[in-house]
């Protein structure tokens, strides 16, 4: 422990944000770092518990105690050697992972939980000023051959692993760049992408080999890739968009979030419009904007639609509004249900919850309103509120409604793997087997749509049964 009363003497501070009329200005992030002293007195504040049980509410097995002893003794070159022992891209989590552990932490059973998501982004970010963070490359080589399909943070943190073990490792991407949902879902606002490329590069020194624009199932076989590789890793994402079935869903100003997404970070990367939008360009500029769905990506929309010049922006959910606070003496350690409000809400949008649609309205074949109506909820069953009925004028629909599997055509009805009633990949979290021989899944494709930290964890284990199933044993952590 660095500081013995260091929970009793300092508040929590978290970072902070440039103002909202500057940062709608542009899509580059906004978050103001801690300074490194300021930093050590978070780090002062972590209580070195008997039982951290900031543990369990982090995936990849953080060693959360212990870097923030090391950042308040000043060590941060070996604060960054511990962090990067559980967890391949801390750049990533730091920024965009909600932060189970936080809600975890005993300290938030009675005060604020330890500023852990701040302090670990500040480590790794440190790492890469200093030009500690450089290529691990395995002692030496197997011989065997890997395939990945997917470059998101599962296939990348598992491609990473195996070629650490001296494996030749191909990650296959149908995308024009690497990433994922990373690149193409998460807005430059909240992370952005030279994170990733950089990583990239550090992958490549380490002798991972990536295949962009190459679409397994379309491009390339899973045949050639099963004749050609002595495993294969399926890391693809849950892509399957759950849709609106209501009476003018079709109307081409229904779109899905992740469309109108992957336009801006196309635009943001320099893609003419074109390329950025092959199917028609998708904006918010000028236009009634209302976003279905409550989650990240439906704040994701409000960002975008906001930095875009939405006329004004609309968020529905379908589920009654959270409660401000939770009671943590009934929920703690666990991820609790309360009001959550993001950067993107505090730049403007009205939200609303216990709203059901029930119809599009359109004039001259274009969108022009949304039809609603209150829900009630009880005993877990939802029915409408009689006299409840309401319109909202609507230009672009957004529907983040969540995804309700992988995409089945193409590679997984090439690969013939089992899946489960969700429609993912049927592999358990012991050694990640898929039904064919020497394949493999994990991330998004086999537990469904989740988090960065859970996508990064997968990775890494699945990586250690690939390497003992090649190899017949492995060194690689789990």
């Amino acid at each position: 422990m660095g500081k013995e009363t260091g929970f009793l003497e300092i508040e929590r501070q978290e970072r902070s944000y440039d103002p909202p009329e500057e940062r709608l200005k542009h899509y580059k992030e906004f978050t103001r770092p801690h300074d490194p002293e300021k930093l050590k007195l978070q780090a002062a504040r972590c209580m070195n518990c008997g039982i951290p049980f900031c543990h369990t509410g982090c995936p990849v097995n953080n060693i959360i105690p212990d870097w923030n002893h090391l950042v308040y003794e000043d060590d941060w070159h070996n604060a960054l050697d511990v962090l990067h022992s559980t967890n391949n891209f801390p750049e990533f989590t730091g920024r965009i992972c909600p932060a189970p552990c936080e809600a975890a932490c005993t300290l938030n059973i009675t005060d604020q939980p330890v500023t852990i998501k701040s302090i670990e982004c500040a480590i790794v970010d440190r790492g890469w000023q200093e030009g500690w963070i450089t290529p691990v490359k395995a002692a030496k080589q197997t011989g065997r051959r890997v395939a990945v399909i997917g470059s998101g943070p599962a296939g990348l943190a598992c491609a990473q692993q195996l070629a650490r073990a001296g494996h030749s490792v191909v990650v296959f991407e149908k995308n024009d760049r690497i990433g994922g949902l990373l690149r193409y879902g998460i807005p430059d606002f909240k992370m952005e992408k030279h994170l990733i490329n950089r990583r990239a590069v550090q992958m490549e020194s380490e002798g991972v080999t990536f295949k962009t624009s190459r679409e397994v199932g379309v491009d390339v076989s899973f045949r050639s890739l099963q004749d050609n590789f002595d495993a294969v890793v399926l890391a693809g994402g849950a892509e399957e968009a759950r849709r609106l079935d209501i009476p003018g869903s079709e109307l081409p100003g229904v779109r899905l979030a992740m469309e109108f997404l992957t336009q801006q970070n196309k635009r943001n990367a320099g893609d003419d419009e074109v390329r950025a939008a092959p199917r028609g360009s998708l904006t918010a500029t000028g236009k009634h904007v209302i976003v279905i769905g409550g989650g990240d990506t439906g704040s994701d929309c409000v960002g975008t639609s906001n930095r875009q010049g939405a006329a004004s922006v609309t968020q529905l959910e379908i589920m009654p509004q959270p409660p401000e606070k939770e009671n943590k003496l009934l929920t703690w350690p666990d991820w609790p249900m309360k009001m959550r409000t993001s950067s993107s809400h505090e730049e403007g949008a009205i939200r609303d919850w216990a709203v059901l649609t029930k119809r599009v309205l359109a004039e001259d074949g274009k969108v022009s309103a949304l039809e609603c109506v209150r829900a009630e909820w009880q005993d877990g069953t939802m029915r409408e509120v009689e006299g409840s009925a309401f319109t909202l004028k609507a230009d672009l629909i957004l529907l983040a409604m969540g995804f309700t599997g992988s995409l089945r055509t193409g590679m997984l009805d090439q690969s013939g793997v089992d899946l489960t009633g969700r429609g993912s990949v049927t592999a358990n979290v012991h050694d990640y087997r898929a039904s064919q021989d020497d394949v493999f899944a994990c991330g998004d494709m086999r537990r469904g749509q989740s988090l960065v930290v859970w996508a990064i964890r997968e990775g890494r284990q699945c990586a250690a049964s690939v390497d003992e199933a090649l190899m017949g044993t492995t060194d690689l952590p789990r």
